[in-house]
């Protein structure tokens, strides 16, 4: 680790805020900002494999449009002049999304993700797109297309996902903001592993336009960034209603706009060191032990207590598995062969699910819901936040697809080491990876915290609490020598 790597990395290192208000004042152009995004990404991205495909023509032309507005007094809006790359699942118009599949190695669709849209319509400058798992599926970046996406904190170790490639190219200060995706942990995960921000916001928060489900209330798209100034920020472009969503949320993005700074005496917060009982690697009960002390400092009440979540595992296995097979269930008919194991059986699981089994994951969650809004309620247990680790290992060896087990207990499924993220989707409320510190071994680690109902902002102001508290995210990945020696990042992806 290496906490002079920001200076390393220049006008790349600071946030996303910082070069906003340096591009508004005119202390630096686009152009010269992009620039040094460049050279930042040539230097350093051969090593990790976060950006996949690059749209430098694209980029000189957006930055070039940014700097001829500015020069007319006039602003593109909110992202004006900034480099961002998009998740390469969410389509981009006349730019190639693979969605980590060869069976899309040469898709270029012709309409932008609403999430895309959202940050063209603001000025932001897009460089490319980041990578993957194939469809998305898992907590592991790699695919056959582009290979592995490694940790910059130790590239023998995976940076997580499905927003991988997102995750390592803020941590890496390639860029200074990225969008994500998540269903089972997609935002989060691979923010606690890369010591970055993640944040999953309610459904609609951010709305989709191209989901195969749109009623479907467990995946949303949502920011990532290296602050959480930064992703509130992020979402003033990306938040707010849209007619083309049924389940858009019909709040002004503009709620996330001033000071995150509040008064947390009082607040009462339920802290679990292990998510409510689940098996945690003894690595991430070490980083975490200081976890209530800290927020105590804060002013907070923390109370030892979860709800009951025990049903989160059948419901989330169910839904899961019913959207896998509406979005994906055609290409198993037709392309078995070409698709990985994991995401065969999650399709066949949601094939054969009988409507009887679904109807009872969907009662169940409607119940599981209640009973977490009355342990939040201030009528109720009066919690205002949940807090726990946001995974249940530390980041793992590239090899390994995912972990079977943790300390000693045995999984059944690909997904099942990722409850303690997959279990507050199930909720459906607002959660946020912060920096939490590091494993002796130097590797990130992050911390969850859970806000009522959509009090999405609330969430947000007490991670920002947190990180001005600990500042966990000035520890930076030391690159200087990982850049000179780089990994072979072929597509021949040699795992089980």
């Amino acid at each position: 680790m290496d906490t002079s790597s920001g200076d390393e990395a220049g006008i790349c290192g600071l946030t996303a805020t910082h070069m906003a208000a340096m591009l508004s004042n005119g202390e630096i152009s686009a152009r010269e900002l992009l620039a040094a995004h460049l050279e930042r990404i040539s230097q350093v991205n051969p090593a990790v494999n976060a950006i996949v495909t690059f749209t430098p023509e694209l980029a000189a032309e957006r930055a070039a449009a940014a700097d001829q507005a500015h020069a007319r007094g006039e602003s593109l809006g909110l992202l004006h002049g900034l480099p961002v790359a998009h998740k390469d699942l969410a389509l981009t118009a006349g730019v190639r999304t693979t969605m980590g599949s060869p069976l899309f190695a040469d898709f270029v669709p012709d309409i932008d993700a609403l999430v895309v849209e959202r940050q063209r319509q603001a000025g932001a400058v897009m460089v490319g797109k980041t990578n993957t798992p194939e469809f998305g599926a898992g907590s592991h970046t790699f695919n056959p297309v582009f290979g592995i996406t490694r940790n910059p904190y130790d590239l023998a170790k995976t940076c997580g996902g499905s927003s991988g490639g997102a995750a390592v190219s803020l941590a890496t200060r390639m860029l200074p903001l990225c969008d994500g995706s998540d269903l089972g942990g997609s935002l989060r995960n691979p923010a606690a592993f890369c010591n970055i921000v993640g944040f999953r916001p309610s459904p609609g928060r951010v709305p989709s336009t191209t989901s195969q489900d749109a009623w479907f209330p467990l995946a949303v798209e949502g920011p990532m960034a290296r602050t959480v100034a930064d992703v509130a920020f992020f979402l003033r472009a990306l938040a707010g209603p849209d007619d083309r969503s049924p389940v858009s949320n019909q709040e002004s993005p503009e709620v996330f706009a001033g000071s995150l700074e509040q008064d947390l005496r009082g607040v009462r917060v339920a802290w679990s060191p292990d998510a409510g009982g689940l098996p945690i690697d003894p690595a991430m009960r070490a980083a975490t032990a200081n976890v209530p002390d800290v927020l105590s400092d804060l002013g907070c009440e923390v109370v030892e207590a979860w709800p009951d979540l025990s049903d989160a595992p059948h419901i989330f296995q169910a839904r899961r598995a019913w959207t896998f097979a509406v979005g994906y269930g055609p290409l198993l008919e037709r392309h078995r062969d070409q698709l990985k194991d994991t995401l065969v059986w999650n399709i066949e699981r949601g094939l054969s699910m009988s409507t009887a089994e679904y109807a009872d994951a969907c009662r169940r969650h409607t119940q599981l819901f209640a009973s977490v809004d009355a342990f939040m309620s201030p009528d109720g247990g009066g919690f205002a936040y949940l807090a726990c680790p946001t995974t249940q290992v530390p980041p793992f060896d590239v090899e390994i697809e995912y972990p079977t087990e943790i300390d000693g207990v045995e999984f059944e499924t690909y997904i099942d080491w990722m409850r303690s993220c997959s279990d507050i989707t199930v909720t459906t409320h607002p959660a946020i990876s912060v920096p939490a510190g590091f494993t002796t071994d130097g590797l990130p680690v992050g911390l969850q915290l859970v806000g009522r109902h959509r009090a999405d902002r609330s969430v947000l102001e007490l991670a920002h609490a947190w990180e001005s508290a600990t500042r966990h995210i000035d520890v930076l990945p030391s690159l200087s020598s990982k850049v000179n020696g780089t990994h072979d990042l072929g597509t021949d992806v040699a795992l089980p």
